[in-house]
């Protein structure tokens, strides 16, 4: 086996270094256009980080000097940082947010919403840099699209045995990308729709933690096949026609998966006993956590009072209201942040516009004015995104300098990430102040918007805090039994808020051949699964990149 440490220089390359810089600004800039593009038009935001890095070793083999720089796979790791932080950042965590009061005949709420979601996107990133590699997300955990990611830039650099293994699981996730499945095969009686295969969800399964993935994949099934499963009188006064959303069953799952799991986080923390040898390489302890949760903690306090006085919410309600609203939007962002990560970390994939929904549908509960609402929704879904991306580039990092071995190399790495990541944000929202009324103007918003302005304007009916009270007991007990490890009642409640049947299918393939191929290769081949499901992820993520973007071109 290759030594990962061979070879390491001394000194990381800089993000500062005019070449890298001159690279990333271009890759941001078009990131942040096509993130943004993609979301209005097809409603999903493509993982651009392997774009990033294919640019970058396209041009390290131009011979010339001003291109040689670009052969270091740290400096390719810089570039598939940025362009994903930009793609996300731009899309996700400001363009979908100001939508939010502009689609509710409240234009003068869009720029102080952009800029509290700005200002939470950065806290967002910069919190899970503090983080990375503590026992609450530690460096180790799965971060499938990083795997995937290090994985090609490595196999690029590297060539031989693994480039090989990698080009096979790359071609396989290319060419079962094409398929497309008619929903009748898998059940769906009558149905004339079609479904493609969701192969990162199929490579994600030899990646992940398999318990965390099963009840994923469990989840996935329940929420896309509730018509038939639950409907008929046996269920009716339970789940009426079986709808598994009209019932708010997903959403009181992750309210009480994600509050238990808040829970052991804080117990992870403040309990007496020593992490183990191994569970925090580059010396990320618990006191330092608990550092970044306190800056954390007022961090989010300062941007809700910046967003309710910025935002003129304090002519819109009482103070005790406006203090509520405050608390309440500090500990929504909080609380979605940590409940998206956790689900990033393990699956790859991560609810973030359905915990925004969740976030909304309490505050309207608590009986927060229109304008608060949607301010509100805006900072929860602003939070989550860049956490959760800011976790891949950062497993990216990891796995390219060694997993670890050089601590002081590892840490200035990721440093270096952080930079081009917080450059990336600053190029995505001045992407996005100079082009929202753009969109706006041709009425194109995210679809998911559309989603809140109607809940906001419907109005919550009555039994829903019963429902969701009811329903979080069990995915609150389904959390505590498996515990913060395996995170099995986050990851099945990001299940039920999905509806992907297919999604379902495939993680449940994947861990059956997971299971297969550890029983058949054993000890030998070390490495040899995780380098073939890397493959399939980076051949699905640029299979789904370029059929988005043909889309979109050919839609518009």
């Amino acid at each position: 086996m290759t030594n990962p440490t061979k070879g390491v220089p001394r000194r990381h390359p800089s993000l500062f270094e005019p070449a890298t810089l001159l690279l990333i600004a271009v890759l941001c800039v078009f990131g942040a256009i096509i993130g943004m593009q993609l979301l209005v038009s097809l409603g999903i935001t493509a993982n651009t980080s392997l774009i990033g890095a294919l640019a970058a070793m396209a041009l390290a083999r131009v011979p010339l000097a001003i291109f040689a720089r670009y052969r270091s796979i740290h400096v390719q790791n810089l570039a598939q940082s940025a362009i994903s932080s930009a793609t996300f950042g731009a899309a996700n965590s400001l363009l979908l947010p100001v939508g939010i009061p502009w689609l509710l005949g409240r234009p003068d709420l869009v720029l102080p919403m952009l800029a509290g979601a700005f200002f939470a996107m950065l806290l967002d990133a910069y919190l899970l840099y503090r983080m990375f590699d503590s026992r609450v997300f530690p460096a180790t955990g799965a971060w499938p699209p990083g795997v995937a990611a290090a994985e090609a830039i490595k196999a690029g650099d590297e060539g031989g045995r693994k480039a090989v293994l990698m080009g096979i699981g790359f071609g396989t996730g290319v060419a079962a990308s094409f398929i497309k499945i008619p929903l009748a095969w898998i059940g769906f009686a009558g149905s004339t729709a079609v479904s493609g295969i969701p192969m990162s969800a199929f490579g994600v399964a030899f990646i992940g933690n398999i318990w965390a993935l099963a009840m994923f994949g469990i989840g996935l099934l329940l929420r896309g096949y509730s018509g038939q499963l639950f409907s008929g009188p046996t269920f009716e006064t339970l789940i009426p026609k079986g709808d598994l959303m009209a019932a708010y069953i997903p959403h009181g799952f992750m309210i009480g998966a994600g509050l238990v799991a808040l829970l052991q986080v804080a117990v992870l923390l403040f309990r007496r006993s020593e992490a183990k040898a191994g569970e925090a390489t580059a010396g990320v302890s618990d006191v330092e956590v608990k550092r970044a949760l306190g800056l954390g903690t007022v961090g989010y306090l300062v941007i809700a009072v910046f967003i309710a006085v910025v935002g003129g919410l304090m002519s819109d309600m009482s103070m005790g209201m406006l203090i509520l609203f405050v608390l309440y939007a500090a500990f929504a962002a909080y609380v979605h942040e940590l409940i998206v990560g956790l689900a990033a970390m393990h699956s790859g994939w991560f609810p973030a516009f359905a915990v925004a929904l969740i976030t909304l549908i309490i505050g309207m509960l608590i009986g927060f004015p229109m304008p608060a609402l949607a301010l509100l929704v805006g900072f929860s879904a602003a939070t989550g995104p860049a956490f959760a991306d800011m976790g891949y580039d950062l497993k990216a990092g990891y796995l390219l300098r060694g997993n670890g071995a050089d601590p002081a190399f590892e840490l200035e790495g990721r440093r270096q990430q952080l930079f081009a990541a917080m450059f990336a944000f600053v190029v995505a929202g001045a992407v996005v102040l100079v082009s929202y009324q753009s969109f706006f103007d041709q009425n194109l918003v995210a679809p998911v918007n559309k989603v809140y302005a109607a809940t906001i304007k419907a109005g919550v009916a009555p039994g829903v805090a019963w429902q969701l009270f009811i329903w979080a007991i069990p995915g609150a007990i389904l959390q505590f039994i498996g515990g913060p490890k395996r995170q099995i009642g986050v990851l099945f409640a990001t299940g039920l808020l999905i509806n992907f049947p297919m999604a379902g299918w495939a993680v449940l393939a994947g861990i059956l051949c997971r299971i297969i191929w550890e029983k058949l290769r054993g000890a030998s081949g070390e490495g040899d699964m995780e380098v073939f499901a890397a493959g399939v992820i980076a051949g699905d993520a640029i299979f789904s990149f370029f059929d988005s973007v043909s889309k979109n071109f050919w839609k518009r």
